[in-house]
């Protein structure tokens, strides 16, 4: 689809006679709160790998903080223009460190108590990364088309999204999480030109939420490029596992659902003869428990860790809380089957929608899915292969390529036809203080949970709505 001309990347419009194609020189930036080869947080990891594939088809820039601990958002990295993987860089600095306790209190209020939008404001300013120089920026650079903007619920979105929605295109990566029932984040959902969804489980969450079902969306979720040369017996010979092992790969944390994780897995191991090895490849934030049948490799390389997705029986994702696990798709896409939490609907979602594996509400289920992967060589294959088979359809770099591409060329058609978003007004000082906002954790509890009715095999086509925005809100 993408094309370089004179050492400048383009897209092709849809406005061309046949046998001719109209080019115009796109320029994106790439909104996010920390960026670097070496930061692998979830979105993070995200915003890289679609920064690095979309600079084959536009100019693109990064535009990300000197932050690299999200914890404190400590300025670490010089501020100024980088480079990484080839993909320019610019860095701001941010305000201030965050103070875990400040940070503490304001969570308690707005997601606790009921609350003005000006203490959410304060809660947004808390959280971090404040970095005023970074959307200052982007206000004033007129030479980005658009503007990709990951993760809703920190500070260069929502005020990166008020500085250019005309521009802006948010990735939600949204949980079932209490700042998605914060009213400005509802905002952000409604003023953004389109969304790129993770998943249909986020789609339906934020939409619920937001009431923003007339802003353009699709769900397109993160590409892998798995290796070629991956082996079984290469990770055997390292690690010198010889056994039959299941696998859990990621940051071992109780956030993670490690803790019941171990729980399970160690009553399991009680019951039964021969439970298989349970192998952690990731780094530990809290205490791993001493147990014979555990196996902790530590931090992982991206070979040593689709080596032991292919030596593995299955997958264990314990998380309650995804808006998209790329572990998963590259477990499919090496086709090995999963077992997932239940209890998060966007794993049960897409194990649901994939056939390609197995979920559990409770340890009961846990154990009887468990025993079922690990007597049935038939099942894991057929649950492997159906996997390989949804990830072929869905996630692979040019299925999320070509979406991303899609709507770029379909808000570049609608601002030719004069297409403009609908952009909420600012609310009023009385506004902003009135102690009117529900605590925001009620409003969470109250979205509809469970898989999205709607799915891509259902036979879904994504709406051609208009590509103007949002609609308003008072």
């Amino acid at each position: 689809r993408g094309r370089r001309t004179g050492g400048r990347r383009r897209i092709a419009g849809r406005g061309a006679r046949p046998g001719r194609r109209r080019l115009r020189t796109v320029k994106l930036a790439i909104v996010v709160q920390r960026y670097g080869a070496d930061i692998s947080g979830g979105a993070e990891l995200h915003a890289r790998y679609v920064a690095e594939r979309l600079s084959r088809h536009v100019e693109v820039e990064v535009l990300t903080t000197c932050a690299r601990d999200y914890i404190r958002w400590r300025n670490e990295l010089a501020p100024g223009a980088d480079v990484v993987n080839g993909v320019p860089v610019l860095r701001f600095p941010v305000r201030r460190e965050r103070d875990p306790a400040d940070f503490a209190r304001w969570s308690d209020r707005v997601f606790e108590r009921r609350h003005s939008i000006r203490d959410e404001l304060q809660w947004l300013e808390s959280e971090g990364p404040a970095a005023p120089a970074l959307i200052a920026h982007l206000r004033g650079a007129t030479a980005y088309d658009f503007a990709v903007f990951f993760s809703f619920r920190y500070y260069h979105a929502y005020h990166g999204v008020r500085a250019a929605p005309a521009r802006a295109v948010l990735v939600p990566t949204a949980e079932r999480d209490p700042a998605l029932g914060l009213a400005i984040s509802a905002r952000t959902f409604r003023s953004a030109r389109a969304l790129m969804y993770n998943s249909h489980e986020e789609r339906a969450l934020i939409q619920a939420a937001a009431g923003n079902q007339r802003v353009p969306g699709v769900v397109v979720g993160v590409g892998s490029e798995i290796r070629e040369d991956t082996s079984a017996a290469r990770f055997r010979e390292r690690t010198g596992i010889d056994e039959r092992f299941v696998l859990y790969v990621g940051r071992i944390d109780e956030n993670k659902g490690c803790g019941e994780l171990f729980d399970h897995f160690g009553r399991y191991c009680a019951e039964v003869p021969r439970p298989p090895l349970l192998v952690l490849a990731g780094a530990p934030v809290m205490e791993i428990p001493p147990h014979p049948r555990i196996r902790h490799l530590g931090f992982v390389s991206d070979e040593q860790k689709y080596d032991a997705l292919s030596a593995a029986d299955a997958l264990l994702m314990p998380s309650r809380y995804e808006s998209l696990s790329m572990v998963t798709l590259e477990a499919w896409a090496l086709r090995l089957p999963v077992l997932a939490n239940g209890r998060c609907d966007v794993l049960r979602g897409q194990v649901v929608r994939a056939n390609a594996g197995l979920y559990y509400e409770s340890y009961e289920e846990f154990a009887a899915a468990l025993h079922l992967l690990a007597a049935e060589p038939g099942l894991r294959q057929a649950l492997g292969a159906n996997g390989r088979a949804y990830f072929e359809r869905h996630y692979t770099w040019s299925v999320v390529e070509r979406k991303y591409l899609t709507m770029l060329e379909r808000l570049e058609r609608a601002n030719r036809d004069g297409g403009r978003p609908r952009v909420e007004p600012e609310p009023g000082w009385l506004r902003r203080r009135r102690r009117a906002q529900e605590p925001a954790r009620a409003i969470v509890d109250r979205l509809p949970a469970g898989p999205a009715a709607r799915t891509w095999d259902a036979g879904e086509a994504e709406p051609e709505r208009s590509a103007g925005g949002g609609a308003q809100r008072r």
